[in-house]
């Protein structure tokens, strides 16, 4: 098996142009699209992510904070988009930081029992949801090498940052991870 840090990359970079078998979309509630990487992906995939939304919408009433649901992908490369809905930050009592953890592990479960060999991330609830930085970048960090060294299922992870700061942060975490592991 691949070794825990060469299955971990990180691209600065529009997210609804990679090649993988998921993309993670940061959804809201609702699923039927919104701002940030949620409006890129639904623009980008077209109309069938939507509809497929409307779905899951009227058969369950939406996504959770925490959860995450799996659709096609319409026009996207990528075989489905995992949708998922991170916290909103509230000084982080709230659980703000087991709900980002669930968001990363969901996920990954959703992307498993699919049969999904690589996954994207982007950066879950650190745009208009407020969440901190660096806090979000540590928890996805170790979220996902937690996940992924007791699973050989996913063979790439991908952190798809949109932003300098993101990039550098995840960076950060992930040269902390290589240099213990």
């Amino acid at each position: 098996m691949k070794t825990l840090s060469s299955r971990i990359e990180i691209i600065q970079g529009d997210i609804t142009k990679l090649d993988v078998d998921a993309i993670v979309n940061a959804a809201n509630s609702s699923l039927l699209g919104g701002g940030g990487v949620d409006g890129a992906i639904h623009r980008a995939g077209g109309s069938e992510i939507l509809e497929a939304c409307k779905k899951i919408v009227s058969e369950q009433g939406g996504c959770q904070t925490g959860e995450a649901v799996i659709t096609s992908a319409g026009n996207l490369l990528s075989k489905f988009v995992i949708h998922t809905v991170g916290p909103v930050w509230h000084g982080g009592k709230n659980g703000e930081h087991d709900k980002l953890a669930s968001c990363y592990i969901n996920s990954l479960q959703l992307a498993v029992i699919n049969d999904c060999k690589s996954i994207a991330f982007p950066n879950i609830s650190t745009g208009v949801y407020g969440y901190p930085k660096a806090q979000a970048a540590q928890i996805a960090v170790s979220t996902v090498s937690g996940f992924l060294s007791k699973n050989g299922e996913i063979e790439k992870v991908i952190f798809a940052c949109f932003d300098e700061e993101n990039y550098r942060l995840v960076q950060q975490q992930l040269d902390v991870l290589i240099m213990y592991s």
